[in-house]
Formats: structure tokens, sequence, C-alpha cells
């Protein structure tokens, strides 16, 4: 009877097992959706290094920083970046920057999203990339 029991849980278990394998590793929920473009992540990296980075995730294209002052200035900043997109466009970027009081001016965040595209264009020039 104890010989029957351990053959019926064996098989139980050879049986279970072979239902769970597929034969290759599972894939992480939403890895296969994950594409930013990399000249737009180095190139925010880049611009904003004067800015403390408290957390850069590559899958999901979402860098944030700490404030930090830029050189010649005695303002501080911080920054919350996503590259949304593969394709190396404006529309694939989104930036919100704001200082201790608040959100900044509209022309100072354009001008911080300019510096980020045009460096974008130069990292992906000096690739070969064109």
């Amino acid at each position: 009877m104890i010989r029957f029991g351990y053959a019926l849980f064996t098989a139980f278990l050879i049986g279970s097992l072979t239902a769970c394998g597929s034969g290759q590793p599972p894939t992480p929920r939403g890895a296969e959706n994950v594409a930013v473009n990399r000249y737009l992540w180095a190139a925010s990296l880049d611009v904003l290094s004067f800015l403390p980075v408290q957390s850069a995730d590559p899958f999901t294209g979402v860098i944030t920083t700490g404030f930090g002052t830029p050189p010649g200035s005695n303002r501080a900043y911080r920054a919350t970046v996503q590259v949304t997109d593969p394709a190396m466009d404006a529309r694939s970027l989104n930036l919100a920057l704001q200082t201790r009081n608040g959100p900044v001016a509209l022309e100072t965040q354009r001008a911080i999203e300019d510096a980020i595209l045009s460096r974008a264009r130069q990292l992906r020039i000096a690739d070969g990339a064109l």
C-alpha cells in the first residue's frame, strides 16, 4: 500500500512539473513592450548630469532626480524624465521640471527639452546611426 502511494505521488509530481515547463524561460510581464530610444535616454542623463539621479529604469524609460543646482545658477531644480518610445522624436520625450517653489517657466522647460534633443542628435551622429 505504501509503495502504491509513493508511486502515485511520484507520478503526480512528474506530471505537475512537466505541465509547468514550456522549455523557455518565462518572459517578465510587459518586457515585450519595453523599448526606449537609447539616444534620448543617454542625452537625458548627460544634460541633467548636474542633478543627483534617484532612480533610473531603462525598461520603463523613467529617470527621477533629486534637487541640484546647475553651474552658474543659484536655483535648485529637480526633474522627472520619461522616454516613451523607441523613435527619436520630440513626442517620445516627456520632461517635468520644478524648483523648490513649484513648476518652472515653460521657456525653461522647453530649453532643457531642446538641449536633450540636440544632445541625442549629436550622440546618434557620433554613433554613425544616420
